[in-house]
């Protein structure tokens, strides 16, 4: 019985060595976003995400470029970030970029929020399908719930509330060096790697200190799956199919 109870004992600590092993990889995970949030988008994400806390990775980058796109879509994504097991940073990049519109969210919703030179952030009021006004009444309730749930993941994340209350409405928009003065987003980043090194070390709220020592750059590819799911869900595609039908 002695002998069994050693043996168990001896198995449970190499279990619990190769989980310290595994959880300790400082893998990041790359997630490329340079499109229209639509279904597609959130699909692409989610899973990425799950890949990442699959394999033990120690981060997810989403390198994001968006004019924005549908709200739900844009809620699912912040669900997901919201709720990743492993910490989520968003970087909006390349120099030129924006997070404009649901982007806005996003971002915010982030773990680490970061962007590069010469990139923007903001625009955030909501339009109807193909660009149009809302209908006043049914603008003012989308407009509010919106305020509500930014503010709500502004505050959980220490980061400007009211900033992000008047991008929604009243549309405001503020280059990289702005955003980092007002508390918009926590660092300005170059380029990835640069991005990374500053990650390095750093503490994350609620999730320990990043260690990035020698990293190695995953990137999740698109699926055909979801290629085709972006295309087809696309707001300005969905749009013109609209029209045509």
């Amino acid at each position: 019985m002695k002998t069994k109870i050693f043996h168990l004992a001896v198995m449970l600590a190499i279990i619990a060595g190769t989980n310290i092993v595994f959880a300790g990889q400082n893998d990041v995970y790359i997630i490329q976003v340079a499109d229209a949030i639509s279904p597609g988008t959130a699909d692409f994400i989610k899973s990425g995400i799950k890949t990442a806390e699959e394999n033990g990775a120690a981060c997810v980058i989403i390198e994001l470029d968006t004019p924005g796109g549908l709200a739900e879509s844009m809620r699912l994504i912040v669900q997901n970030i919201l709720a990743s097991k492993v910490p989520v940073v968003v970087f909006v990049y390349p120099g030129g970029a924006r997070a404009a519109s649901a982007g806005v969210m996003i971002t915010m919703a982030a773990d680490v929020a970061a962007m590069a030179p010469g990139t923007n952030i903001g625009a955030a009021h909501p339009v109807g399908a193909g660009g149009k006004e809302i209908d006043k009444t049914m603008s003012e309730k989308v407009i509010n719930d919106m305020v509500a749930q930014a503010k709500s993941v502004a505050e959980k994340r220490d980061r400007n509330a009211k900033w992000v209350e008047d991008a929604i409405r009243e549309s405001v928009s503020v280059t990289e060096t702005e955003a980092l003065k007002e508390n918009i987003i926590d660092l300005v980043a170059t380029d990835t790697d640069d991005l990374i090194k500053q990650l390095n070390g750093r503490e994350i709220k609620d999730r320990g200190i990043l260690k990035l020592d020698d990293v190695k750059k995953v990137t999740i590819k698109e699926t055909l799956r979801t290629k085709i799911l972006k295309t087809i869900s696309n707001p300005n595609i969905a749009y013109i199919l609209l029209m045509i039908g």
